[in-house]
């Protein structure tokens, strides 16, 4: 504990916290100044049966009295897809990677998490549970989610990329590649055997789906309400907690000191004390698990998963993930 005192770094766990403030607040503007320009040109093109003019409501003010809620959603979303893509930055970081089999372990956390909650509900213990319980059951489907998916991720590093290490870079690329089809067919194989379906829909229990109200504005013969919903601010809490810890982890500890050496030179960090194998086994854990509960937290925002649920997010959060750069 003293150790760890010793090496506290305020600096590591605020800086996240503003560049995310700087760069959402940034982002915010330049779309809404692009969006309320757009909306202010065509003001006087709006005519006839539109939703605008039935409401008695210019195009401008209709977008500017929206415009907030839609950046709320957006940045939602966004974090969703944060969340995602900070198990590919952790791999490529190490590595310089792609582990396109990444998104399977996402769909590995989300049905992992969603079967367990299914299970609670099956024994009546959702339907039982009330204020702090709902939060409890969600944190035991995370963090054994979390378990699962990091340890798939282990297991795929030990059999399918270690042997292939020092292989030309297409050769684990073409590995991955098999790799994730092959825990697409394993997840629907097991759910074909265990409960025959497919399709999966995240248990309702909880105030999860409720929303809190910010305000409201009276628009023509309507009101526009301004609020988020208890999950999607629970999935903001998570991704911020996610990245903030493991921006800690890698600038402010031992082991993110290890990473960072393997990251920068894999054979020196060796000669140096470094086990590189166990190095990049913890990252690919923790790369799995930050994917686990990326998909647990998408299961409850969008309800439905399946076995492919993992592709489109996957491709999105790849986008998001610093490819040209070390992360670390």
């Amino acid at each position: 504990m003293r150790r760890f005192f010793k090496n506290f770094s305020t600096v590591e766990l605020l800086r996240p916290l503003g560049q995310m403030a700087i760069f959402a607040l940034a982002t915010a503007a330049i779309l809404s100044a692009v969006v309320l320009g757009l909306a202010l040109l065509l003001n006087n093109t709006v005519v006839g049966d539109s939703v605008e003019a039935d409401m008695g409501v210019s195009l401008f003010t209709y977008v500017l009295v929206n415009l907030p809620q839609v950046l709320l959603d957006g940045l939602t979303i966004g974090f969703v897809y944060a969340a995602v893509a900070l198990g590919y930055t952790m791999v490529y970081g190490v590595l310089q990677f792609i582990n396109f089999a990444h998104s399977e372990i996402f769909a590995i956390g989300a049905f992992v998490g969603v079967e367990l909650l299914i299970a609670f509900q099956g024994y009546g213990l959702l339907n039982n549970s009330s204020g702090l319980m709902d939060y409890a059951f969600l944190l035991i489907a995370m963090i054994l989610c979390m378990a699962a998916a990091g340890g798939v991720a282990m297991l795929v590093e030990r059999v399918a990329y270690r042997p292939l290490r020092h292989a030309p870079r297409l050769v684990p690329l073409i590995s991955a590649i098999g790799v994730s089809f092959f825990l697409q067919d394993a997840i629907r194989l097991t759910e074909s055997l265990t409960t025959g379906q497919f399709n999966r829909i995240f248990p309702t229990f909880g105030n999860f789906d409720q929303r809190i109200v910010f305000g409201s504005l009276p628009m023509g013969r309507t009101t526009i309400v301004l609020g988020i919903a208890v999950k999607s601010l629970i999935v903001i809490v998570v991704a911020v907690f996610m990245l903030i810890a493991l921006n800690y982890f890698v600038n402010a500890t031992k082991s993110g000191r290890a990473i960072r050496a393997v990251a920068q030179d894999q054979a020196t960090a060796s000669l140096m004390g470094v086990n590189v194998n166990r190095i990049i086994s913890m990252t690919f854990l923790i790369g799995g698990a930050l994917g686990g509960a990326a998909g647990l937290l998408f299961a409850m925002k969008f309800t439905r998963i399946d076995a492919f649920v993992g592709f489109y997010p996957g491709l999105k959060a790849f986008t998001a993930a610093r490819h040209k750069e070390r992360m670390i």
